[in-house]
């Protein structure tokens, strides 16, 4: 029998930072694994709010090592044989079924959002193969006891109320008691699937399917004459590959992320009535299909090479009923998972990890119904949250500008909630999508393109989204004479500094003494 204070169940980079917190938070813990490291894993772009919840979670638990996984720079510095991407922004194309891509003048068919000044400074892609496993090896180095090939059947519960798994391990028996249970094994999980909780969905959520796979000689977007800037002198924001770039077509989009060792991530995510005329059960040649119908593409993926089976989920979203009980916790990733598209999963998890991590520091192994409570509710919360805005946007693909607009609530939330966060703003969102928030979660409802009807002027939900973030716009967004191109500037940090509740002076000196600023952005 092994005896544990926490045990956790799943070694991807949420359980094996939750542990290593928790290792110096001076508990006994044990990390489970059903596989063996290194494996594949899906969940692979991160973004600004994730890079500062890295440095300041690394910061206040005293993990030097995982701090320089928050920024490219200094990953690649420290780190080089970790794999990972440079993401200097979010880009998007809009795709008509058998065409071509032709940018517009106007460029309302595309969207470039900068994320960062530099590439020093630049978020990152994460190969998930190599950082989980760097993750499980700093975790064992910390004195978590890490279990791998652990086939776990079940839970028993102790007369004094505390956890016992059972299972096995390469046929022996298997028996952990713990105090306390976190299950971060992703959707339908562990806990899941052991106590019975049920899959509540999301509400006026489209059922999803995906289809993905790893390949090689993936043409840049650059090398491409359909995706080109057609309009002489025209300076991109940022390398328009650089990015978590998006190819978005009615019914879905496609996805493409490229890591510095020559693989690029790329995968469908469509609506159930797409994924059934694409047969997307049907794995590769269901990828061909795909292609064949969007030819610029399919010029994109001339030359590639997948280098591992293509996966198909028959279903994306999940939401489990409940996220915590008594003695057990689910991580955000283990309570939910709702879609890759504006890459929102590593930075919910590492915001679930920063509550927890402060209800077992505030109150211990056995922290209280309340405390517990309030973390699920919040996790529950931040999902349902990005459930609707990412239904919003799926409503949107059909009319790109609608979705451009709607996306403005995405990128004013995440930069005003990074650069909040670093400055130390008093009013520094805790919410994802700022949803402590009345008013911003009202206007990201009322104005979502799934609840309004379709139009062809897409003006007023233009006008109204602008209106609506402005009290958090510090980003310079939602500007029609930037044609959807979307530099960062952070003198509009600066100029926006009483929204922070600061002063110019000190949003100015605050951006000089943080590895956010950049000399050559602020002029």
């Amino acid at each position: 029998m092994i005896d544990a204070d926490l045990a956790i169940v799943g070694s991807g980079f949420g359980g094996s930072i939750m542990a290593m917190i928790a290792r110096r938070l001076g508990l006994r813990v044990t990390l489970l694994e059903r596989g063996q490291h290194p494996r594949f894993a899906i969940g692979e772009s991160a973004s600004p709010l994730a890079g500062i919840l890295i440095e300041q979670l690394a910061d206040r638990y005293d993990l030097p090592r995982v701090r320089p996984l928050s920024a490219f720079g200094t990953w690649q510095r420290t780190y080089p044989q970790v794999g990972c991407g440079l993401k200097r922004g979010f880009t998007y194309f809009k795709h008509e079924s058998g065409q071509r891509y032709r940018a517009t003048p106007d460029r309302s068919n595309q969207l470039l959002v900068a994320a960062s000044p530099s590439d020093e400074l630049s978020d990152t892609h994460w190969l998930r193969r190599d950082v989980d496993h760097f993750l499980v090896n700093e975790a064992i180095a910390l004195g978590v006891d890490y279990i791998d090939l652990a086939q776990l059947e079940g839970i028993e519960w102790r007369a004094n109320g505390e956890p016992l798994l059972v299972g096995n391990r390469q046929g022996q028996p298997l028996r952990l008691h713990a105090g306390f249970v976190i299950d971060a094994s992703g959707p339908r999980g562990f806990l899941g699937r052991t106590l019975g909780i049920a899959d509540r969905g999301f509400d006026g959520y489209p059922p999803t399917q995906a289809l993905f796979s790893h390949f090689t000689e993936v043409a840049r977007c650059e090398d491409v004459e359909d995706f080109r800037p057609r309009v002489p002198g025209s300076e991109l924001p940022y390398p328009m590959d650089d990015a978590a770039l998006h190819h978005v077509f009615d019914g879905g989009w496609m996805w493409v992320l490229r890591f510095g060792n020559g693989v690029t991530s790329a995968g469908i995510a469509v609506e159930d009535w797409l994924a059934d005329d694409l047969k997307l059960a049907d794995g590769e040649p269901a990828w061909r299909r795909f292609l064949s119908r969007y030819p610029s593409v399919a010029s994109q993926f001339a030359n590639a090479r997948p280098i591992r089976s293509f996966t198909w989920m028959p279903s994306l979203a999940y939401r489990a009923a409940a996220a915590v009980g008594d003695r057990w916790a689910m991580l955000p990733s283990a309570a939910a998972f709702i879609d890759p598209l504006f890459s929102t999963g590593i930075p919910l998890t590492l915001l679930g990890i920063e509550r927890l991590s402060r209800t077992f520091d505030e109150g211990g192994i056995s922290p209280g119904k309340n405390r517990l409570e309030d973390y699920g509710a919040a996790t529950l919360a931040d999902a349902d949250r990005t459930a609707g805005f990412i239904a919003g946007s799926y409503a949107g693909f059909r009319e790109f500008p609608r979705l451009a607009a709607y996306s403005m609530f995405y990128f004013a939330a995440a930069s005003f909630s990074e650069m909040a966060r670093r400055l130390d703003s008093p009013r520094t969102p805790r919410g994802f999508l700022c949803g402590d928030s009345p008013a911003f979660v009202a206007a990201l409802e009322a104005l979502s393109p799934a609840r309004r009807p379709a139009v062809h002027d897409s003006l007023p939900d233009t006008l109204g989204v602008a209106a609506a973030v402005a009290p958090w716009n510090i980003a310079g967004l939602c500007d029609p004479r930037k044609r959807n191109w979307y530099p960062v500037n952070l003198n509009d940090t600066i100029n926006g500094a009483d929204k922070l509740g600061l002063t110019p002076d000190a949003v100015r000196a605050g951006l000089a003494s943080t590895a956010s600023s950049s000399p050559s952005a602020l002029v």
